[in-house]
């Protein structure tokens, strides 16, 4: 399946410690209801700065096969993960309420 940020129910896989799967939702939207940030993406600068600090957050890995990038004219690129490759995210929580952002790099 592919998902897209987009959709608001866009969900993640995120790998667990003792292997299995768990979907989460990807990010929160400006219309959703919640308190965790809005966008999917958390960059690294700010959690090695502290701003994710009050929401818990705890690294996790995603596992997909692939994932598209747009470049600076707009165009979508696919990329595929090998054997052993995840994307890093992050888990944030505030309340009940969790979320999987994807780590970006600058």
């Amino acid at each position: 399946m592919r998902m897209y940020f987009p959709n608001p129910k866009a969900m993640l896989p995120v790998l667990k410690k003792d292997g299995s799967i768990e979907l989460l939702p990807w990010g929160r939207r400006q219309k959703q209801p919640g308190f965790l940030p809005i966008g999917g993406w958390a960059r690294i600068e700010s959690i090695y700065g502290g701003v994710w600090e009050r929401y818990f957050p705890k690294p996790v890995k995603i596992p997909v096969l692939s994932f598209m990038e747009k470049d600076f004219e707009g165009h979508s690129h696919w990329y595929d993960l090998q054997k052993g490759q995840y994307i890093q995210g992050l888990v944030a929580k505030e309340g009940n309420e969790r979320r999987v952002y994807v780590v970006t790099l600058e």
